[in-house]
């Protein structure tokens, strides 16, 4: 595999028109919506599409997101079960490096596997699933939409303030 500024841009575009992504990514948060008893916003086409851009903008992560997506595009693997493992990693990896730093990579990861249990392409080899389902995770954590997310952390400490009051 050589990655060049050329295969970054291939892949940003790829992903950038994967509709099935914003379908996948919807659908499991309505399912984990459900799950935690709580509204969650779905997502835009035209969302998702902006925030393929922001993560392609940095090009520290474009390139890293880009090598990952073609490594699973191009996974096969005979009979499958063998390189389950592979693909898991290669897709939770994708998953976190699109989410961010933490905690948004680690919820990344599980969701990535919320959704690759409920997506079955039937097209593609043995990384297709995967690659849609890290997509899918990796973009609906860092899409706003959660009420958690949309206030400040209680848990956020003020170290000037704690100075000044001592």
């Amino acid at each position: 595999m050589h990655v060049s500024r050329a295969a970054v841009e291939r892949e940003y575009e790829w992903v950038r028109n994967r509709e099935a992504a914003v379908d996948l990514l919807n659908d499991v948060r309505v399912g984990l919506s459900a799950a935690f008893d709580t509204d969650v916003d779905g997502v835009t086409a035209e969302q998702y599409r902006a925030e393929v851009d922001a993560v392609f903008a940095d090009g520290d992560l474009a390139v890293n997101v880009a090598a990952l997506v073609a490594l699973l595009r191009d996974l096969d693997v005979e009979d499958d079960y063998p390189g389950f493992v592979v693909d898991e990693l290669l897709g939770r990896q994708l998953a976190a490096a699109i989410a961010g730093g933490q905690p948004f990579g680690l919820l990344a990861e599980a969701t990535f596997h919320y959704a690759d249990v409920t997506h079955h392409p039937e097209t593609g080899g043995a990384g297709a699933d995967d690659l849609d389902a890290a997509l899918a995770a990796g973009f609906q954590t860092r899409l706003p939409g959660w009420n958690w997310t949309e206030d400040e952390s209680p848990f956020a400490v003020d170290a000037a303030v704690r100075r000044a009051d001592r």
